[in-house]
């Protein structure tokens, strides 16, 4: 089965980080924020990706044509340019097809346009910016089991403020980025049927948020799948600092996989 990964945008409101990289690239303890994303799938078995290129695409290839030596201690002969890995991380399984979808398209043209190097009957969709801790294979369960298009899972936001309880003017608690839990927003994990192709078309306007998933639900096609666990999306330099001291401190929540 195979798990888009949509990769192609400009990632404005991290400026900071994405005047020089994708933010797919930008790091979290050493490794891209895109490689957290796949991991968490190939967790669960699902190991054949297609990541949706655009903006500064090509450093997204030369990290997976470089993998192997980036990831490995090697020897290597300078006179043959033999290269010898004395090591290497177990993702050699991956299968990683890399498709530039233009640099100015938006989240539906960009799905459109990868069709041709989907196949099967069913795949996921995700963003390249964004954790979790959710059960890849409960959510594909779900969907299987109510024979509908599309499913999207459901998460509570993160605050990004501090939470006070108060008493008077006395701070009985206070919690650093509480889980707001008046409303439920997509978390960005999808699948599909195949037939979600007919909703999408290959228009650089085509934004998958708006008309294609609007549409699929006013057709009573689109399921929701409720994950009460962690969920966090990388929009700013605050949501990068976070992930990163989550994971200094050894309690990523999103690091299901045991290596």
């Amino acid at each position: 089965m195979k798990v888009v990964i949509l990769c192609g945008g400009k990632g404005t409101r991290l400026r900071e980080e994405t005047e020089y990289r994708p933010k797919p690239m930008v790091g979290i303890g050493g490794q891209p924020i895109l490689w957290h994303v796949m991991k968490t799938y190939a967790h669960y078995g699902f190991q054949d990706f297609v990541l949706c290129l655009g903006y500064k695409g090509e450093m997204i290839k030369q990290y997976f044509l470089s993998y192997h030596w980036l990831n490995s201690n090697f020897t290597i002969e300078l006179g043959s340019q033999r290269v010898d890995l004395l090591n290497g991380r177990q993702e050699v399984n991956w299968r990683v097809t890399l498709v530039d979808t233009g640099l100015n398209a938006m989240t539906g043209a960009r799905v459109s346009r990868v069709e041709p190097y989907v196949d099967g009957d069913i795949f996921m969709l995700t963003y390249g910016d964004g954790v979790t801790d959710l059960n890849i294979n409960a959510l594909l369960h779900f969907h299987k089991s109510h024979g509908k298009i599309g499913t999207v899972t459901s998460v509570f936001p993160p605050s990004r403020y501090g939470e006070l309880t108060i008493d008077g003017d006395q701070v009985m608690s206070f919690r650093e980025k509480p889980r707001v839990r008046e409303t439920y927003v997509s978390g960005g994990y999808f699948v599909f049927n195949r037939a979600f192709f007919q909703y999408l078309c290959a228009e650089n306007s085509c934004v998958l948020e708006r008309e294609p998933l609007e549409q699929l639900a006013q057709d009573g096609q689109l399921k929701v799948y409720h994950h009460d666990g962690f969920w966090q999306c990388m929009d700013t330099a605050r949501d990068l600092n976070y992930l990163q001291e989550l994971w200094d401190q050894d309690s990523a929540p999103w690091r299901v996989w045991d290596d």
